[in-house]
């Protein structure tokens, strides 16, 4: 492997391991703070991937502004469902919570298919990312996947700082630490859940939306992420977001170099590696925080 090619892999392995981060942060933070086991979490990402394919030409075919409309629609989505359903399985036992989000998944996959069909689409990256930039003699590397990066590492640093600079990060911290003791101090904590859940769907959905360009857009698309993102949230440790981030990184390495140096067993290598860490560290790499 010449240092050209080494440098696109390990590029690779950052751009996936930095989009994984943005799925698994969401469902950290749901299954950490909130307590519940959600399902339906590899879902939310195949709905903004949607939403890209969905909403860009009703809105002029500008990417930027398709990002900021289904953010807001995440959002929106996030709250009503956390106040819909999600707000009755904070006191229920875990079955529950599986078999309700399980149904969830089944709801957004007739839906998905009513509205837009079974076809596989694409979606196309905008104009000004368009290109590619020089790595050696022969290869480039699309500078789209590197926008991709640079998103992922900004919301990684805004989700550092909401939580560990601000008041809100400090009642969401104190809430999942002791939901009672907060509600005593006065402290809406419903709002404060719903405000979380809200957040954890608008990072898979936006993830799903800046991942569209670069993947196609098909059917049952949020199965596959919700494993891999599980592998990320037990290594790193059930709702740490720092152990979300370098769970991710290293999912993406040993992914991504698996892949080129050893294929035929790159479909296990990931599990390897949260099987060895747990082995070492039951409780995942970090604590919560």
């Amino acid at each position: 492997m010449d240092a050209a090619t080494f440098l696109i892999q390990c590029l690779n392995a950052l751009q996936y391991g930095l989009l994984l981060f943005l799925v698994a942060s969401g469902l950290t933070l749901i299954f950490g703070i909130m307590g519940v086991i959600n399902l339906a979490h590899g879902s939310f990402y195949m709905v903004g991937a949607y939403m890209a394919y969905a909403l860009s030409p009703l809105l002029g075919g500008n990417f930027f502004v398709t990002l900021a409309v289904g953010l807001v629609l995440a959002v929106v989505l996030g709250y009503v469902l956390e106040w819909v359903f999600f707000s009755y399985l904070y006191d229920r036992e875990h079955l529950q919570q599986v078999l309700m989000t399980y149904g969830l998944i089944l709801v957004f996959e007739e839906v998905r298919s009513l509205l837009v069909g079974d076809d596989v689409h694409g979606v196309q990256a905008p104009e000004i990312l368009a290109g590619s930039i020089p790595l050696g003699d022969v290869m480039t590397y699309p500078v789209y996947r590197l926008f991709i990066s640079g998103v992922c590492l900004a919301l990684a640093f805004g989700m550092y700082l909401v939580f560990t600079r601000t008041r809100l990060g400090m009642k969401i911290r104190a809430g999942s630490v002791n939901r009672e003791m907060v509600q005593s101090l006065g402290i809406d904590i419903q709002f404060l859940y719903r405000i979380v859940f809200a957040a954890g769907v608008a990072l898979a959905v936006l993830a799903g939306m800046i991942a569209s360009p670069v993947s196609s857009v098909y059917p049952g698309m949020g199965n596959s992420v919700l494993i891999i993102c599980f592998v990320v949230v037990v290594i790193g440790g059930i709702g740490s977001i720092r152990g979300a981030l370098v769970a991710a990184l290293l999912i993406g390495v040993v992914d991504t170099f698996g892949k080129v140096l050893w294929p035929e067993a790159a479909g296990v290598l990931v599990y390897v590696l949260m099987a060895a860490i747990l082995l070492v560290r039951p409780a995942g790499l970090f604590k919560a925080g």
